[in-house]
């Protein structure tokens, strides 16, 4: 047992350094200025008396000799800095075999070199190559962060008239609030800009989320794209990328189906929120943050890694940690605590009433509908059932066929199902959890919809749906269980 187990950091005012280069050097001017008893063994006797000169504790011993052992018993803490790792691994080993139960800093110079130091006993193990490169790629992306707050800063400046910030069809949460972050970004520089959309602000959190915040939105049936300048695509490319003739800026966190001839563009596949993205963009710029922004922005990043449950990564989790004190913590909690429509009770009703279950997997057709994103709750209140782990829900709305589909099974990206069932045929997106697809009715039926033939539609596209869904799951629905169990 190492001393680790029975000293406090606080306790251990003595130190011993083996090896004294450059990075011993270092951490010996360090340790010493902070008042701590430190000695210091070398092998070269040169460097032993410059240390001296610089009335530093210093002898001269090879410290891959057994006797070094009893010149470093009263020490706490040991740091065996040589670039000879041979050396290192000597030390740790003579003082391990003599019972010492120093705490042990040792250097590696390679990872088997550090996994031989861990096993001889040494209690932190440190690679300078690693950490250098650490620090290197840090400073990196501090720089390019700062460059590229620099250059969108740059092209927003260049705006005339005033920017469209435009984000995708039905938005979600983490498109309003990285939009919402992008014009105050604009505002701070005396720059107009709208947020536009298509379709329709559906789901009852969104609504909530866009109310409760008071986020103003602009249709874009509403507005001429004629009187802007500058246009700014904002988290498009999993929810349909606008129709606009040029674009200036880009940020999303998917990378686009097509490049954009864009001013600035920062599209990182490595963050899971287009909102972590602003987030870094708003520190950077040090701007002072609105409580309105911050909340939406951390609303952003929760909602599209399921409260930090799906694909999330370590900017994600700085980013929320960031924005935490600025939020509004009781409007986050209507936001997600939204009442129910009755609509959305009926289809819920719908969909539990036709659900067909095979294994884990349930698929229901909702009927007619006229509220789309209720789908997407039934989906998701189904998940909640005993025993299943992947639901679709599908409907037909305006001579479209809409299914939402949510997944907790992490051996499948519902995504990928939805894209092999249906990609051929309609237009597909989400993620590996939460995905959905439209789809043309004529493509399954060749009919148009009429109060004639409501039935008869439905009954072609739940067999076809559902067969298509099933065999893309890896099941047979065949054998499929109703619910009323037959």
């Amino acid at each position: 047992m190492s001393a680790a187990s029975g000293i406090t950091m606080a306790s251990m005012s003595t130190y011993a350094i083996l090896g004294c280069g450059s990075v011993g050097h270092a951490v010996a001017e360090e340790l010493v200025d902070e008042g701590k008893d430190v000695l210091i063994l070398d092998a070269d006797e040169g460097r032993v008396e410059a240390l001296r000169d610089q009335d530093l504790n210093a002898k001269q011993a090879d410290i891959s000799e057994q006797d070094i052992v009893e010149t470093v018993q009263d020490r706490d803490v040991v740091l065996i800095m040589s670039s000879d790792v041979t050396a290192n691994a000597e030390a740790v080993r003579n003082i391990r075999l003599s019972d010492g139960d120093q705490f042990i800093v040792a250097r590696a110079d390679d990872p088997v070199s550090a996994d031989e130091l861990t096993e001889l006993g040494a209690d932190v193990v440190i690679n300078p190559s690693a950490v250098i490169a650490d620090s290197a790629l840090r400073a990196l992306e501090t720089g390019e962060l700062e460059y590229k707050a620099s250059q969108l800063g740059d092209v927003i400046d260049a705006t005339e008239e005033r920017m469209a910030i435009l984000i995708h069809r039905s938005p979600d949460p983490d498109s309003i609030a990285s939009a919402a972050a992008l014009r105050a970004i604009a505002e701070s520089r005396d720059v107009e800009a709208d947020i536009v959309y298509e379709g329709e602000i559906g789901h009852q959190e969104n609504r909530a989320f866009v109310n409760l915040l008071g986020i103003e939105l602009a249709s874009r049936q509403s507005v001429s794209l004629d009187d802007y300048d500058t246009f700014a695509l904002v988290d498009v490319a999993k929810g349909g990328e606008p129709d606009v003739q040029s674009v200036d800026i880009v940020i999303d966190h998917y990378e686009h189906d097509h490049d954009h001839d864009a001013a600035f563009s920062d599209i990182r596949p490595n963050v899971s929120a287009t909102s972590t993205i602003l987030t870094k963009y708003i520190q950077e710029l040090d701007l002072t943050l609105d409580q309105t922004v911050a909340t939406a922005l951390l609303y952003g990043i929760r909602a599209e890694t399921l409260d930090f449950k799906r694909d999330t990564t370590p900017a994600d989790l700085t980013a929320a940690a960031y924005l935490y004190p600025f939020a509004d913590h009781d409007t986050l909690e209507q936001v997600e605590s939204p009442s129910m429509s009755p609509e959305t009770l009926d289809v819920l009703a719908e969909a539990i009433r036709n659900r067909e279950v095979q294994g884990s997997h349930l698929v229901s057709n909702a009927g007619f509908i006229r509220d789309r994103d209720a789908l997407s709750q039934a989906a998701q209140h189904l998940l909640n059932l005993e025993g299943i782990t992947t639901t679709a829900v599908f409907a037909i709305a305006d001579d479209t066929i809409y299914l939402a589909a949510r997944s907790k099974d992490i051996r499948m990206n519902i995504g990928k199902v939805l894209a092999d069932a249906f990609g051929d045929m309609g237009e597909t997106a989400g993620h590996s959890t939460d995905a959905s697809v439209e789809i043309p009715l004529g493509i399954f039926t060749g009919l148009d919809t009429s109060d004639d033939n409501r039935d008869t539609l439905l009954e072609l596209t739940e067999e076809a749906v559902k067969r298509k869904l099933f065999e893309a799951m890896g099941v047979d629905s065949s054998s499929g269980e109703s619910a009323n169990g037959n």
